[in-house]
C-alpha cells in the first residue's frame, strides 16, 4: 500500500517538450504515463494511435497553449480530472496509461480511479524481475 500521497506539479508553456512532462509525470507516478494526442477521445474510449503526438514536440506545436501555468497533480485526483483539466485550460488531449507487466494499458475504463490507485494498480501488476525496455501500448477492454 503506497503510505504516501504522491504529487507534482505540470509547467505548461508552449515551448515545453512533451518528453519533459512526461518525464517529470512518471517521477512522481513510477508505474504510469502521460500520451498527448491531436484529437480527444470518448468516455470509455480510446484514442487511436494514428493521433498520438510525438514526445519530441513542443506543447504549443499542437496544443492551445496560448496560456502557461502550472498544474498541481495530487494522486488523489481522478484521471479523468486530469485529462479534462488538461483539455479545458491548455487545449491538450492527454491519456494516461497505466504498466500492467511488460506493458501499458490506456486507463479508459478506469479514467474514475485516482492516479494513486491507477499507480499501485500497476506496480502490484507488474513483474519485477523485467528487463527495462520499451513497452507496448494496448487499450483496456470494457
Amino acid at each position: 500500500m503506497i503510505n504516501k500521497e504522491l504529487k507534482m506539479n505540470i509547467e505548461i508553456n508552449s515551448q515545453r517538450i512533451i518528453a519533459e512532462v512526461q518525464k517529470t509525470f512518471n517521477e512522481a507516478f513510477p508505474y504510469l504515463k502521460i500520451e498527448f494526442f491531436t484529437q480527444p477521445h470518448l468516455k470509455g474510449k480510446a484514442t487511436s494511435n494514428d493521433f498520438l503526438v510525438s514526445n519530441l514536440m513542443r506543447l504549443g506545436e499542437f496544443g492551445n497553449t496560448d496560456k502557461s501555468g502550472s498544474i498541481e497533480v495530487i494522486g488523489s485526483m481522478k484521471v479523468s480530472a486530469l485529462e479534462k483539466i488538461l483539455s479545458d485550460r491548455f487545449g491538450l488531449y492527454a491519456q494516461v496509461l497505466r504498466r500492467s507487466g511488460k506493458i501499458w494499458l490506456e486507463t479508459t475504463a478506469t479514467d474514475d480511479w485516482t492516479l494513486d490507485t491507477q499507480n499501485e494498480e500497476g506496480r502490484d501488476f507488474t513483474d519485477s524481475t523485467r528487463e527495462d525496455g520499451d513497452i507496448p501500448d494496448y487499450h483496456e477492454q470494457e
